[in-house]
């Protein structure tokens, strides 16, 4: 039995259906659907039943056929070799990949999926604002993203990150990041007032990350240093201009 409930509610789901006892027998199986919950969610069945996880790495917005399951992953775990195969065995027969993901590695692989997943609807959504900032439609700026973002990720799965990466940043275009700081500094305190990070300081923080994969790139020394003292120094005066 599958319990497709959120993350908060596996623990007291199974706590109901463990007090049916004898009611439910005991070669029914309990699977929760969570990528970050461990097999312990379902604790309250172990003792009678067997346990697992059955999580697709996709997302879904929306309600989605069984054939949105082809050629992803399916991360599985059980709590008996028996399940853990069953559940493998589904996952093939979806046209997914079935990989084990037990509880020590659970928490990890969540964060990765929000990363990709979660966090990239977030950076498209900034994009689309800062495109409205200058004047497009949020259709016409949905669109021409969608393109270049669907272009990265063909990029991706051909060369790998590292060497898809392109940008200002990979070329150590140290002006060019200069001037992106500076029109993102002016929309700060429209955008952002009371609501965390600005813009620029979003951006600094992942042109860093962008130039440690530079690096391993091959981007020049004197190239990272010059990158790297315009991201960091210019953070500093602004956030003396703050304190001031």
């Amino acid at each position: 039995m599958f319990l497709a409930v959120p993350d908060d509610s596996v623990l007291p789901t199974a706590r109901l259906l463990a007090a049916a006892g004898k009611r439910i027998p005991e070669s029914i199986a309990f699977v929760h659907l969570s990528g970050a919950m461990p097999l312990d969610a379902l604790e309250p069945l172990r003792a009678r039943h067997p346990i697992g996880s059955f999580h697709p790495l996709q997302s879904f917005p929306e309600p989605l056929p069984p054939a949105s399951l082809r050629g992803i992953v399916v991360a599985v775990d059980a709590s008996s070799p028996l399940l853990r195969r069953r559940l493998a065995g589904l996952a093939r027969t979806l046209g997914a990949r079935p990989r084990r993901v037990g509880d020590g590695d659970r928490v990890l692989y969540h964060a990765a999926a929000v990363f990709v997943s979660n966090y990239l609807d977030v950076l498209l959504s900034e994009g689309v604002q800062l495109l409205e900032a200058a004047g497009w439609s949020a259709k016409d700026a949905t669109s021409g993203l969608l393109a270049l973002a669907e272009g990265t990720l063909a990029s991706v799965r051909k060369r790998g990150p590292v060497a898809a990466l392109t940008g200002p940043v990979r070329r150590g275009d140290v002006t060019t990041v200069e001037r992106h700081l500076s029109a993102l500094s002016g929309l700060a305190g429209a955008r952002r007032a009371g609501r965390g990070p600005s813009i620029a300081d979003i951006y600094r923080m992942l042109a860093l990350i962008a130039l440690e994969i530079a690096v391993e790139a091959g981007l020049e020394p004197a190239a990272v240093e010059r990158m790297q003292r315009a991201l960091t120094e210019k953070a500093a005066a602004t956030r003396r201009r703050r304190r001031a």
